[in-house]
């Protein structure tokens, strides 16, 4: 109960500081670290890890149904797989509402996920392996299964300077942090 009370004001403490600049709160992972081999449910109902994305960039996403700023950004999260997703990126938006699929999916419905896939969390495994401690929070984890930076707090992923930056992760280019906002 009381890692759900902090979680939740660490919440509006990350909302807080998405407004003054979200693209400095980009961190650097120096060096890259091992991602966990927690396990979380994958969108068919079978148990999987992050092994299974071996070869893409993963832009893991930490995100609740309850959570007002994951709820603004999951169109954004939605397009950039759109965009960006297939042979080489890998959207995971990796949900811990513990009601899981009764939860996750009608929240898809109703604001027109339609490109993401469902992953679920609701025990967190993955999320405390990581140290996760601001929702929403997306983990970049490079091709070699490395975790090489991550986010804490919103933003649209689908933005131009964000998209350019994940399309230097791609061609192998260490462009460090995101550039400061226009």
């Amino acid at each position: 109960m009381l890692r759900s009370l902090l979680l939740v004001v660490l919440v509006a403490a990350g909302t807080a500081a998405a407004a003054e600049g979200w693209l400095q709160n980009y961190r650097k992972t120096d060096p890259p670290a091992p991602a966990p081999d927690a396990a979380f449910t994958g969108p068919d109902g079978g148990e999987i890890t992050l092994a299974r994305f071996g070869g893409k960039l993963v832009v893991l996403n930490f995100w609740a149904t309850w959570c007002a700023p994951c709820r603004r950004e999951m169109p954004s999260l939605d397009r950039l797989q759109g965009e960006l997703g297939g042979d080489r990126l890998e959207v995971v938006a990796l949900s811990i509402d513990r009601g899981g699929a009764e939860r996750v999916d009608p929240f898809f419905e109703q604001h027109g996920i339609a490109r993401l896939k469902r992953y679920l969390d609701p025990g967190n495994a993955v999320g405390r392996a990581l140290n996760i401690r601001v929702l929403p929070t997306t983990v970049l984890v490079d091709a070699a299964g490395r975790e090489t930076g991550r986010l804490e707090g919103p933003a649209e992923w689908d933005a131009p300077e964000i998209v350019a930056f994940l399309r230097d992760q791609l061609s192998g280019a260490d462009s460090g942090a995101l550039p400061p906002p226009k």
